[in-house]
């Protein structure tokens, strides 16, 4: 299992409302997403990251979900080139900051599209999800990166999943061969050789989390996922994201771990 040591975060700026989303559940309340962006950095340091945090931009009201902007393995980081043309600027603060970081530094370009929320990286196998944001070029340059690595990949077309923006949406490693997967995901064709663990449908939510050891970070007011953590021998640590839950993000998405 690779053990991740740092991450990287971006709070959410002042603009954070007008971002994009389609989860039709009001407008966020930014006071709330802050402290719940510093709960989230502190979780982090708990579970024994170190973290870089960069600056908020209001330029890019959904630039707190700094996940979408790399893909981030040993001695590499991949820019992306984000879906929705209201994020293409996010790359460039992020890409500044992992250039030092990082042994080599490469980019998707076009015409691919490519967001880190459609890319589970499952020890040294990579699901890539093709989705409204992520098209099949970038996908297959993003493989093509990735197998210079040591890291084969399976591509996941989510298109025909309306509930999932992102891969990532519905799907999370928990370690092994042992996935975490929402029901429409459950007889993919691209899971198959893999143990699924389906959550409950009213917990879809929660779906979205992140291994960090032995710890999962994983939404607050989900106890049904919590509790199959505990039984697959995992800690889960919750935390609320219910601001970020308003504009379409969850856990993962905000950071990038390395």
């Amino acid at each position: 299992m690779r053990m991740f040591t740092r991450a990287l975060v971006r709070p959410p700026a002042a603009t954070f409302a007008q971002g994009l989303t389609t989860a039709g559940l009001g407008p966020p309340d930014l006071s709330k997403a802050l402290l719940q962006h510093a709960r989230y950095v502190a979780a982090l340091e708990e579970c024994g990251l170190a973290v870089i945090t960069l600056p908020p931009d209001p330029a890019f009201p959904d630039s707190t979900f700094v996940e979408d902007t790399a893909i981030l393995v040993p001695d590499l980081a991949i820019v992306t080139r984000p879906g929705a043309s209201s994020r293409a600027g996010e790359t460039a603060a992020v890409r500044r900051a992992l250039a030092p970081l990082f042994e080599e530094l490469r980019e998707i370009e076009p015409p691919g599209t490519l967001d880190g929320g459609d890319v589970c990286v499952a020890g040294e196998h990579a699901f890539i999800g093709v989705s409204e944001r992520t098209n099949p070029e970038g996908a297959r340059q993003l493989a093509g990166l990735l197998i210079a690595r040591g890291f084969d990949s399976t591509i996941v077309d989510v298109r025909g999943s309306t509930a999932l923006l992102h891969l990532k949406s519905g799907l999370a490693w928990v370690g092994g061969r042992r996935l975490i997967a929402v029901e429409s995901l459950r007889s993919h064709p691209s899971l198959r050789g893999w143990e699924i663990v389906v959550v409950a449908r009213a917990e879809d939510y929660a779906a979205n989390c992140v291994l960090l050891g032995d710890r999962v970070l994983v939404a607050a007011g989900f106890p049904k996922i919590s509790s199959t953590l505990r039984e697959l021998g995992l800690r889960p640590f919750e935390i609320d994201t219910s601001e970020f839950r308003k504009m379409d993000g969850g856990p993962s998405c905000l950071s990038l771990r390395f």
